[in-house]
């Protein structure tokens, strides 16, 4: 007996016409120039506001900035000017509110929070020399705290710290197919 779940579809079947139709719509919009299809994409995404946050760390502590915009602590960083990369974006935003010139590598996470419309590419940065730091911009003060000791800080700030600290635990970065995955 046949397995209902594997039945191919009628070829009329509103599945097999929606997937030909969407088919077709994608080879018509791979043909169109690159700014048209650019365009059309923006029009028909959501808007998201894209930022770029570092973790400084010294000896176990991470620096953390006092910024009046922001309720509590949070990391150095900030929204991305229009096609700036991030790692240019958070080097510029840590410049500015530290007085720090830093070069980060690869992020470590990214931070999607579709209630607030807002992507954070977080970086972390360790140093083993803990650095002079001259608050400016819009930081108003800073304090060095283990990221298990932040105590004040915003909801994005305790999102961002949350996933640092979850990121240090050993298979953080392993995932797996799941069981009911169809196998070939």
């Amino acid at each position: 007996m046949a397995d209902p779940a594997r039945a191919t579809p009628a070829p009329w079947s509103p599945a097999v016409l929606r997937r030909r139709g969407y088919t077709a719509l994608l080879l018509v919009f791979r043909h169109l120039p690159a700014p048209v299809r650019r365009g059309l994409v923006r029009a028909a995404t959501p808007g998201f506001t894209v930022g770029a946050v570092v973790a400084i760390e010294h000896d176990g502590e991470v620096l953390f900035l006092r910024q009046p915009h922001r309720a509590g602590l949070s990391l150095p960083g900030g929204l991305l000017d229009r096609g700036e990369r991030p790692a240019e974006g958070v080097a510029r935003e840590v410049r500015e509110e530290t007085g720090l010139h830093v070069r980060v590598g690869l992020p470590v996470a990214t931070q999607v929070n579709a209630r607030v419309r807002r992507v954070d590419v977080i970086y972390r940065l360790r140093t083993s020399v803990r650095p002079q730091v001259d608050v400016g911009g819009e930081a108003k003060g800073f304090r060095w705290l283990p990221l298990g000791a932040l105590e004040e800080a915003d909801d994005s700030t305790r999102e961002i710290v949350d996933l640092l600290r979850r990121a240090e635990q050993p298979g953080c970065y392993d995932g797996e197919v799941l069981p009911g995955s169809p196998a070939r």
